[in-house]
């Protein structure tokens, strides 16, 4: 299958293609920027493929949590794509693929991942590996730090760049039980193609008009449309 990712949630723009089972991907950190950079990479991508668009068979994104104008762009340009060609879009969680990141860097089976969500709190998820790939324990969630707690009594790695910004408060909830962390991981286009095959596999795919974004923090979204 011929697979299209791109993530624009984060810092990392990031934009990858898989074609007869060559990958090809980029990836920046930018502030700002991100909808004019993300269709330059894949311009790229696809001159480096030797492929086109007309080649794809479906589309993956990452969905959030994130900045709320990077998801925004993100979800745009994704529906864009797969309602020009028809094709089938698969939402990719941001916290999920930072937790495969920080599995496929560390080899820890328990991820704790704590992303900087502004306004002193966190987007905040605990991931448990199986097969290789990792599945959500519980819920994501917006929170302040200090609310981020240890899923159970296993050990934990921690990442995202959360684990920084909050260290004292996510160290201390999390105390012995914390056995690592990666603070500079983010989201990234390939990590989201990887798990985007594993979702499309098991029929977990979406039409272009329910590819929707995650935002977590619900009644900032509301603000900033009412705004826009």
């Amino acid at each position: 299958m011929n697979l299209l990712a791109l993530d624009t949630s984060t810092e990392n723009c990031s934009a990858a293609i898989t074609i007869n089972g060559e990958l090809y991907q980029q990836q920046q950190m930018t502030q700002r920027g991100h909808s004019t950079l993300i269709l330059g990479m894949l311009d790229q991508l696809f001159k480096q493929a030797d492929a086109s668009i007309a080649d794809i068979d479906a589309l993956a994104f990452g969905r959030g949590p994130g900045s709320f104008t990077g998801v925004r762009i993100g979800v745009g340009v994704a529906q864009g794509i797969a309602f020009a060609r028809e094709l089938p879009v698969i939402p990719v969680s941001t916290l999920a693929a930072i937790a495969q990141v920080a599995y496929e860097r560390s080899g820890q089976a328990n991820i704790a991942v704590a992303m900087d969500a502004r306004m002193d709190e966190i987007y905040a998820a605990s991931f448990h590996v199986k097969e290789g790939f990792v599945q959500l324990l519980g819920a994501e969630k917006v929170c302040a730090a200090e609310q981020f707690l240890p899923a159970n009594a296993h050990s934990w790695f921690g990442a995202g760049n959360g684990w920084e910004i909050y260290a004292e408060a996510l160290q201390a909830g999390f105390s012995e039980q914390l056995t690592g962390k990666n603070t500079t991981i983010y989201p990234q286009a390939d990590i989201i193609l990887k798990l985007a095959e594993q979702q499309f596999a098991r029929g977990k795919f979406v039409s272009a008009d329910k590819a929707l974004p995650v935002y977590l923090r619900n009644d900032v979204a509301k603000k900033k449309a009412q705004q826009g």
